[in-house]
């Protein structure tokens, strides 16, 4: 009775502690069992193990196979003797006797206890990959342990991950016991368990503190097309709305900036520009080069290049520092950006023209020969051009009639 309460207990227990199915749990109990009596016998016999709920016992069974002739005494039975057991037995039946489980020695019950040792541990790296499988790019928060080798390595609670240095923010710096949080970019099935890889610096950590953050996100109605970042340092959100009446940039930064000073917050004071996404090239490009003003926009559509103009005043603000903005809004559209300012694309024109005159002619014929050769060579170099200020249209008009 004892034993059987025993078992009872052992089996409730591990499947409370370890979250493991209670089948599993009853396998390894009939697996260790089966070990233990085969290292007995020295495998000599046909042994099967079964658990019992009713009585909360691993019953252990022996088979024999009924023959005319007996030439395996530990796995046959002749057909007379099977009869006393069994007076419908036939030729070819098994038969199965159970077997006293309780005279096993103190060397195979310690065998029977690591086999239920190492199953129960398979089956919780099992049910660990399985959980955290499903929750593949999804932010999760963890305590952290301590560091190996630049690595960070933070507590889940039932499952330990690992935060590369690589992955990790730049001026970041934790201590063991403080909280962190970081979205799960990868699981892996080692020989020591399942290894979960965390990072902060991904894109999708972003993408996914704003669809905590915004509500319109999580449903739907706004959509995040596009992430770059420099991490801890700037990043760019292209978003979009499929509801004419809602604002998809001001429904990610929230009444006075709430929204996306919280998403701030969490990235140590990264700067986050969210711009609106658009099919067009040239106005998306436009908008990535926030928060500076564009004049115009040459689109190269075979060699996915721009050629951006602006003000010589938004000059520097379009590069951004060390051309952090430009960087970014390139890795934004995918396309290649060529950025000069209104005095430079002057001085260009200016110098084809100069160069263009050969001294022949009248000066109106020469003026207006200037005029085709310096605009031509811009145009001809481009599939489509955008023109993305009034500004810069009024001065293509006056261009026309001034020919």
């Amino acid at each position: 009775m004892e034993t059987t309460i025993s078992i009872k207990h052992a089996i409730e227990q591990i499947v409370k502690e370890k979250g493991i199915d209670r089948n599993v749990v009853i396998d390894a109990m009939e697996q260790a069992v089966l070990t233990a009596a085969n290292k007995k016998y020295r495998n000599t016999r046909d042994l099967e193990a079964r658990y019992n709920p009713d009585t909360g016992e691993v019953e252990l069974f022996e088979f024999v196979t009924v023959v005319e002739e007996v030439q395996d005494s530990y796995k046959e039975i002749d057909l007379e003797e099977a009869r006393e057991i069994d007076p419908e037995v036939e030729v070819g039946d098994s038969l199965g006797e159970k077997l006293d489980a309780s005279g096993f020695t103190r060397i195979a019950a310690q065998t029977a206890k690591q086999v239920i040792i190492q199953k129960v541990r398979e089956a919780e790296r099992e049910t660990i990959f399985n959980e955290y499988s499903d929750r593949q790019w999804e932010i999760i928060t963890g305590m952290v342990r301590r560091f190996e080798k630049g690595e960070l390595l933070v507590d889940l609670g039932r499952a330990e991950a690992v935060l590369p240095s690589k992955e990790q923010m730049p001026r970041e710096v934790y201590r063991p016991g403080d909280r962190i949080r970081a979205i799960i970019t990868e699981i892996r099935m080692t020989t020591k368990g399942p290894q979960i890889i965390l990072s902060r610096t991904h894109p999708s950590m972003l993408a996914k503190l704003f669809e905590a953050e915004v509500p319109e996100i999580a449903e739907g109605i706004v959509e995040i097309n596009a992430v770059v970042r420099d991490p801890g340092s700037r990043a760019k959100v292209a978003v979009s709305s499929n509801d004419r009446d809602i604002d998809p940039v001001g429904a990610c930064v929230g009444m006075r900036g709430a929204r996306v000073q919280n998403v701030v917050s969490e990235l140590r004071g990264e700067k986050i520009d969210i711009i609106p996404w658009s099919e067009d090239i040239a106005r998306f490009a436009c908008n990535a080069l926030s928060p500076a003003q564009v004049s115009k926009v040459f689109v190269d559509e075979d060699n996915r290049s721009l050629e951006i103009i602006v003000a010589d005043d938004q000059l520097s603000l379009a590069i951004g520092k060390r051309g952090q903005n430009v960087s970014l809004a390139a890795r934004l559209t995918g396309c290649r950006i060529d950025i000069k300012s209104e005095s430079k694309v002057a001085d260009e024109v200016e110098a084809q023209e100069f160069s263009s005159y050969d001294g022949t002619g009248t000066a109106g014929d020469d003026e207006e020969e200037t005029v085709e050769t310096a605009v031509e060579p811009e145009v001809s170099e481009v599939s489509e051009v955008s023109e993305v200020s009034d500004t810069a249209v009024d001065e293509k008009t006056a261009e026309k009639q001034a020919e």
